[in-house]
C-alpha cells in the first residue's frame, strides 16, 4: 500500500528546526514523493469485510460479540471489595455540590453564582430506599424480602453480584445492578446488605447485620 505522507520534505523541515534556523529556506525535495492513499485504505477495508462476509467470518464474529454482550448482561462481574456485613455500620453521604460556573434561569437571571454550595435535598425529597444485596447469599435474599415487605417507601433492589435478569423474572419486580460499582463507591459501601435512605439533608447508609 502506498505511503500517506511526503516523507522527505517533512524530514528536511525537522532537521531545519533542530539546528535552529531562524529563517525559512527551500531545501527542495529529497527523494521520491507519493500520493496520499486514503482511497486505497478504504478499498482495502471494504475488500477485507467482503472477504469476511463471504467466508462467514463476519457473521461468526458478530455472533461472538452478541454472546459476550448478553453474557455481561445476564452475569455481570461482581463488584470487587464488597463482603457480607460482619460489623454493622452507619455513615452519611452529603449530596451537596459546589457550582463550577454561574447557574442561570431561562431569562438569564443568575440563580447560583459560581462557587455556591447547593444541596439537591433542599429542593426535592428522596422518597425511596436503595437496598444493596449480594443475591448469591440466600440469607441476604430472604432478609431483603423482609425489608421490602415491611418498608413504608418503595425499595429498589441493587445487586452487587449475581444474575439480575434471573432474579427479576423470579421475583417479578425490577432489579438493578451497580454497574461498575459507581453507587457503592459513591456511598462508600463495603458491606452488604446495605440500605440508603434520606435523613434530613443527608443520605444515611446502614450496612446491616442479618
Amino acid at each position: 500500500m502506498r505511503s500517506h505522507f511526503y516523507l522527505a520534505p517533512l524530514y528536511a523541515v525537522v532537521i531545519a528546526t533542530q539546528i535552529g534556523l531562524a529563517h525559512a529556506e527551500d531545501l527542495g525535495v529529497i527523494g521520491k514523493t507519493y500520493d496520499i492513499a486514503e482511497h486505497d485504505l478504504i478499498e482495502f477495508i471494504k475488500d477485507k469485510l467482503r472477504h469476511m462476509e463471504k467466508t462467514g467470518e463476519l457473521a461468526k464474529r458478530q455472533t461472538e460479540y452478541k454472546n459476550r454482550v448478553m453474557s455481561g448482561i445476564k452475569h455481570p462481574r461482581p463488584i470487587p471489595g464488597i463482603q457480607a456485613t460482619e460489623t454493622a455500620n452507619t455513615h452519611y453521604y452529603d449530596p451537596s455540590i459546589v457550582t463550577d460556573k454561574d447557574i442561570a434561569d431561562a431569562t438569564g437571571k443568575i440563580l447560583y453564582p459560581r462557587g455556591t454550595r447547593v444541596n439537591p435535598l433542599d429542593y426535592i425529597g428522596w422518597n425511596k430506599y436503595l437496598l444493596f444485596v449480594d443475591p448469591r447469599d440466600a440469607k441476604q435474599l430472604e432478609f431483603s424480602k423482609k425489608i421490602t415487605a415491611a418498608s413504608d417507601r418503595p425499595v429498589k433492589l441493587v445487586l452487587v453480584a449475581g444474575a439480575p435478569l434471573e432474579l427479576m423474572r423470579k421475583w417479578k419486580m425490577p432489579v438493578y445492578f451497580d454497574q461498575g460499582g459507581r453507587l457503592t463507591r459513591r456511598f462508600a459501601i463495603t458491606q452488604v446488605p446495605a440500605i440508603v435512605r434520606q435523613e434530613g439533608k443527608r443520605l444515611r447508609i446502614d450496612e446491616l447485620r442479618y
